[in-house]
């Protein structure tokens, strides 16, 4: 059943969450891989139970919830698409303070706390939160050859790992199909399959770029306060990412919209029809897609640092700053071999005191361009990064 298994990052956080709360939360996309990676728990821990709510037979076993978690008591115990029984939260609640332990429910959820706003009103303090992405780059191999392939197909198990080119582009075709007409409505939310299809693929095309809700609710024909509940159930369910901007307190008058991206690649490129390298290549959203794709991957790696992106209205700019305590690191995405800056971005530098500045491109070694700023391929910089998360 796993011979295809590959052991992601976050299992020993969770392990380790595990033994320190009474329950452990991993949010994430359907079919990043939880249901796998809690299996694979699972296995680790004598006499779990694993049930998964979109399946009747084991709803039905939470008929009476209270007596099934007695019976099972001392038993680590897993609900697998959580946002189906939202109402069982404050059974939980009761039980974890009954039983005053640590390791007794695993939680997966395809969506954020925002939407199952149950677990942060009744679980507070007793819930540990993890997200689980899609593949990371550092979770598969780093040649280039596997690069050029994830970063066309995106990190999906199922779409990477698929036995050819095609397979991979009808399987993340089913995954959109199925993501409009089932996911969001077990939800709950009423909205209108074809209309946040348009909105989906209008904001593939606008990937990277500032977010404008007005542009966006005139093309669409709809208010720019809907185009925002739009907006917001995307990021609520992992498909889009509001990277906002870092406000310093400086003399300058700064960029306050958010910059918007699809958070998979492969997504991103379905809904552009993009099948192929060479499609991608000459594809205008070539830069903006290597962009996105950096950026999920150096966010996936530090959780516990806050990204944000820079830019003043004259121009000056820097991709991706990430921020810890008084640590700043600059990013900027290039996807040419031999990649240049402008002024804007050593303006950029200058303006926020940032020491440690890289350019990833697709290139194959690092290689200093000025006093601190080095051009490196993804995998330096993720490896750079590690190092800073292990100090």
């Amino acid at each position: 059943m796993y011979e295809r298994y590959i052991r992601r990052k976050i299992e020993t956080e969770v392990l380790s969450s595990l033994r320190a709360f009474p329950a452990v939360a991993v949010l994430g996309p359907r079919q990043s891989g939880k249901s796998t990676l809690a299996k694979m728990i699972i296995e680790k821990k004598k006499e779990s139970i694993y049930l998964d709510l979109e399946r009747p037979s084991d709803l039905r076993k939470l008929s009476e919830p209270e007596l099934f978690f007695e019976h099972h008591r001392n038993r680590l115990i897993c609900l697998d698409e959580i946002q189906r029984m939202p109402e069982i939260f404050p059974v939980l609640r009761s039980v974890i303070d009954d039983h005053k332990q640590a390791g007794q429910f695993l939680i997966l959820g395809s969506a954020s706390r925002d939407l199952i706003r149950q677990t942060s009103e009744s679980l507070a303090g007793r819930i540990a939160y993890l997200e689980l992405t899609p593949f990371l780059l550092t979770e598969i191999s780093n040649s280039v050859k596997a690069m050029d392939t994830y970063w066309l197909r995106g990190g999906f198990p199922d779409s990477l790992l698929a036995r050819s080119g095609s397979d991979s582009v009808r399987w993340r075709q089913n995954f959109i199909r199925t993501f409009l007409e089932r996911d969001i409505p077990q939800l709950g939310i009423r909205i209108p399959a074809r209309a946040l299809e348009r909105l989906w693929r209008m904001c593939a095309h606008y990937h990277g770029q500032l977010l404008n809700q007005s542009r966006l609710g005139e093309s669409l024909g709809v208010s720019h306060t809907t185009i925002r509940t739009y907006l917001e159930l995307l990021s609520g369910t992992f498909m889009m990412r509001l990277l906002t901007p870092l406000l310093p307190n400086l003399k300058k008058r700064l960029v306050k919209s958010p910059r918007m991206y699809l958070r998979d690649s492969g997504i991103l490129h379905t809904l552009l029809d993009i099948e192929s390298t060479e499609d991608l290549l000459g594809h205008p959203v070539r830069g903006p897609s290597w962009e996105g794709m950096v950026i999920e991957n150096i966010l996936g790696e530090l959780p516990d640092w806050r990204g944000y992106f820079y830019r003043t209205a004259t121009g000056d700019e820097c991709d991706l700053v990430l921020e810890k305590g008084r640590t700043r690191i600059g990013i900027e995405c290039k996807t040419s071999a031999a990649p240049e800056v402008g002024q804007g971005f050593w303006k950029a530098l200058s303006d926020l005191a940032i020491r440690e500045a890289w350019i990833v491109a697709p290139v194959r070694e690092s290689y200093p361009i000025g006093k601190d700023v080095i051009v490196a391929p993804l995998s330096e910089l993720l490896k750079r990064l590690r190092s800073i998360k292990s100090k």
